[in-house]
């Protein structure tokens, strides 16, 4: 194998943790927006906006898992089946949660709802995201996946 293959091989931990990072991020973005107060019609644009883009990183990254990622990891190391199936029982749980503070945001609830709606998404996410990273970042630092970051680990 030669340095640029392995290089390649690494990065998909890398990219993961990254991925991880900036949904982190989106959603203190998310929540800060909900905690400014700004009064009106612009705030609610500007949750709307947020939670939008949050929602849909969320939802591709969970999918893009789901399709490509699990599929292969699966297929070369089959002993993390209990493993792969936890996390796809989590991104279905995620997925509800999401569609929630969609309704609330589409129904324009009070910010103690929508931040509580964020705080449950929060704690689900997290814990996660810990207990993905500890189960598969040494086997993506050998998976030969031969797709793009976006198609295997969501928008970017």
């Amino acid at each position: 194998m030669t340095e640029r293959e392995t290089a390649r091989l690494v990065a998909w931990s890398q990219e993961l943790r990254q991925v991880h990072h900036r949904l982190r991020e989106a959603l203190l973005v998310t929540r800060a927006s909900l905690a400014d107060g700004t009064p009106g019609e612009a705030a609610a644009r500007e949750l709307l906006l947020y939670c939008h883009g949050f929602c849909t990183a969320l939802d591709g990254h969970h999918r893009g898992e789901d399709s490509t990622l699990f599929p292969a990891i699966a297929a070369a190391h089959p002993e993390l089946r209990p493993v792969l199936i936890l996390l796809e029982q989590d991104h279905s749980m995620i997925a509800h949660l999401l569609d929630s503070l969609r309704a609330a945001v589409d129904r324009a609830a009070p910010p103690e709802e929508l931040d509580s709606h964020l705080e449950g998404i929060a704690a689900i996410m997290e814990n996660h995201f810990r207990y993905e990273e500890r189960q598969l970042l040494t086997v993506l630092e050998t998976l030969g996946l031969a797709a793009a970051p976006q198609d295997v680990l969501g928008p970017l």
